[in-house]
């Protein structure tokens, strides 16, 4: 019998790394399989790094959109030009959205981030006009209550022994129905439908902030699209798109019109 020891294996090795010539859900035990729905858990210094990742870009993210938003809001013309191309832009990000979640598997981590940043900085011209209409001390506030909020949620996410996969199918059928609520109100123009559907808006963001960042973590996003960058870059998205959203909500309920 040989005396030939193994090497430890590779502490960021896991048993749904996908390799590149193979699909993750070939690499995951069971088709389409991840490792939540396994039961399976990264070494901790991974699962750290899944965040990390997804936090530093979308960080990055917030932070481009802070800047655009700031040159809008001192820019009169830029302000006039998103008064009136709301629709555009609109479009705009939402294609720009689809193409990073629908493409990933086709594009580069590369593409993919700077269609993320594009997307921040599209939206940062969004957001400058929006804040406009309020005052500085209720966009400070709303800020201040996303960020703790959000902040309280992800550590939840991140600590939580509690399996929050199967809040995903309950969280998107309140998206749904949330998205189909705001498209009824605009024709209706209800203040009490607004105030509700903002409670609901921030209830909802704060429970997919924990279920994202659990979701981050356990590496379900690095088992399916089969490498790091593309699941940090994915990520970051999905966290970006809770704390803006969980913002404007805030905004609309707290904020003060100018």
């Amino acid at each position: 019998m040989s005396n030939e020891r193994i090497p430890n294996p590779n502490p960021y090795q896991t048993p749904y790394s996908a390799s590149p010539a193979a699909p993750a859900s070939q690499v995951v035990h069971g088709v389409g399989a991840t490792p939540s729905a396994l039961g399976v858990k990264p070494d901790a210094r991974l699962a750290n790094a899944f965040l990390a990742q997804a936090f530093l870009w979308m960080f990055a993210g917030l932070l481009v959109t802070a800047g655009v938003a700031f040159f809008v809001q001192s820019n009169p013309s830029l302000l006039a030009f998103a008064r009136g191309s709301g629709f555009i832009l609109l479009i705009a990000q939402f294609a720009m959205v689809v193409a990073i979640v629908g493409a990933i598997n086709r594009i580069s981590a590369t593409v993919a981030l700077g269609l993320f940043f594009a997307y921040a900085a599209t939206l940062g011209v969004t957001v400058g006009y929006l804040v406009s209409l309020y005052t500085t001390g209720s966009v400070v506030t709303a800020f201040l209550s996303a960020s703790a909020m959000f902040g309280a949620a992800a550590i939840y996410g991140r600590v939580t022994q509690r399996n929050l996969a199967a809040l995903g199918g309950i969280l998107f059928m309140g998206l749904i129905g949330l998205l189909v609520a705001m498209v009824l109100n605009i024709f209706l123009q209800s203040s009490a439908i607004t105030w509700l559907i903002s409670i609901v808006g921030v209830g909802l963001f704060t429970a997919l902030t924990a279920y994202d960042v659990q979701r981050i973590q356990s590496g379900d996003l690095a088992a399916r699209l089969g490498s790091m960058e593309k699941a940090a870059v994915v990520g970051a998205l999905t966290l970006y798109l809770d704390f803006i959203n969980l913002f404007f909500f805030m905004l609309r309920l707290l904020g003060g019109n100018r």
